[in-house]
């Protein structure tokens, strides 16, 4: 899937100052075995939909040999996800890349941090139980099966849900990744995400 025109970025709806560099809380869930972030992901909250639409969060993947970093070596330990929602009103998302360097340093976007590649795009919606991808009714499902992507495009078989991590922090949210093979879905990796900055208005125009 391309983008044949991007919205421009909005005002910022909170006024906030936010930080360029992940939180300490962040930093600390990377860090956390996998057992412990499956405890906290089961702990965490239904993001509200309209706490990330028009936002950018700073991505930090959690593989399961966190130790070999894996990630690191193939380049997506750090990424950013963007949410905005698109013309027909679902609320929608992408990825973008992410130059690699120290996990504590600033993110990067590239091809540059003002016209950055979006792709990987996916639908953002909750987990609905009578759904193939019913794993967790608590958390929204990222579905890149339904994200207009190219039929070849590997992203496509991603599953993705996610919850808010504390119910007093709209910042701070944990990913559990799946891989759908056919009716199977393979679990993958966790990830962080933190909000970083204001993403797109309402639309990406395909």
């Amino acid at each position: 899937m391309t983008a044949a025109a991007l919205a421009t970025p909005i005002a910022n709806p909170a006024a906030r100052t936010l930080s360029p560099f992940p939180s300490t809380r962040a930093l600390a869930l990377e860090q956390t075995p996998m057992s412990g972030l499956e405890l906290v992901f089961q702990r965490g909250t239904q993001p509200d939909l309209d706490a990330l639409v028009g936002w950018e969060f700073r991505g930090i993947n959690r593989m399961p040999l966190n130790a070999i970093n894996f990630a690191y070596a193939i380049g997506i330990k750090k990424f950013v996800k963007g949410f905005f929602r698109a013309e027909d009103g679902r609320v929608m998302g992408y990825n973008i890349p992410v130059a690699r360097n120290v996990l504590d340093g600033r993110w990067h976007l590239k091809p540059s941090d003002s016209e950055p590649k979006r792709f990987g795009f996916y639908e953002v919606a909750p987990v609905d139980p009578t759904a193939r991808d019913n794993e967790y009714l608590h958390a929204v499902l990222l579905d890149y099966g339904k994200g207009g992507n190219a039929k070849l495009d590997p992203t496509a078989g991603l599953r993705d849900y996610l919850v808010q991590v504390d119910a007093n922090n709209p910042d701070l949210y944990l990913g559990k990744a799946y891989y759908a093979i056919g009716p199977a879905r393979l679990s993958t990796n966790f990830f962080i995400l933190e909000r970083h900055r204001i993403g797109l208005t309402d639309y990406v125009r395909r």
